[in-house]
Formats: C-alpha cells, sequence, structure tokens
C-alpha cells in the first residue's frame, strides 16, 4: 500500500482533531486528509456511497480498498511509525474488542459534542 485517503466529517469537532492529530504524526503510508461528502471525495471515489461517509469513517486504499469504522481506525494507525505496533495488536482478536470499543465511544462522544444536522449532513446531489 503506497498511499491512504481518510474521510472524515470536516462539521464534527472531533474528526476535525483527529485529522489534526494525523497530520502531525509521522507517516510511514502517506494519509490524503478529503472531508467526506465534498467535491473532491466524489471526484476521487464516484462510485462510493457518500452519505455513509458522513456516518462513520471511511479509509481508502490506493487499490480500492475500503475500509470502515474500527478497522479504519487501525488502518490510520498501521500508517503511523509511532503507532503500528499498536494497529497489528489492535487487528488480532485479543485487541479487535478493544478497537471496537474506542469506536463506540467515538461515536458517542461525537453525538453528545457535534451540533445537530439540521439537514445540512445529507449528501448534496451531485452536480450536473
Amino acid at each position: 500500500m503506497q498511499r491512504l485517503t481518510v474521510l472524515y466529517d470536516a462539521q464534527c469537532p472531533l474528526c476535525v482533531h483527529l485529522r489534526h492529530w494525523l497530520l502531525r504524526q509521522r507517516q510511514l503510508v502517506p494519509l490524503d486528509l478529503v472531508p467526506a461528502a465534498s467535491a473532491e471525495a466524489r471526484r476521487r471515489f464516484p462510485d462510493l456511497d457518500h452519505g455513509s461517509t458522513l456516518r462513520e469513517i471511511t479509509v481508502i486504499g490506493d487499490r480500492g480498498q475500503v475500509y470502515r469504522s474500527a478497522a479504519a481506525w487501525i488502518v490510520c494507525l498501521w500508517a503511523l511509525a509511532e503507532h503500528r505496533p499498536r494497529a497489528h495488536w489492535l487487528s488480532t482478536p485479543a485487541g479487535q474488542p478493544f478497537a471496537r470499543v474506542a469506536v463506540l465511544a467515538a461515536a458517542k462522544y461525537r453525538e453528545f459534542t457535534a451540533a445537530p444536522c439540521e439537514g445540512r449532513c445529507e449528501v448534496p446531489a451531485p452536480p450536473g
């Protein structure tokens, strides 16, 4: 794998914070961080369900692999020099429950801290 694209919710304070954190880490595999459901995301991945990318973190590999939820977080950690060993452990049967709990905790935190969507979280229709 040569590159990963991380689709994140640019309207979510937690997602934006994690985006900045990822950018500060030493990357073994370059990460492109692109707002979910943006024009750029649509251009890069026209066949992707962009509505789902606003609901959960989605990471796309350079060969079209799609990772969601806990698998997306694990692959992000795997791309980082200091966190690759942790990613390997989280992908084992012993570590997978911890990865799931972390994703559920982040989702709950996001639910309580993010502003209500009020229609703005809906994916806009593609232009044209």
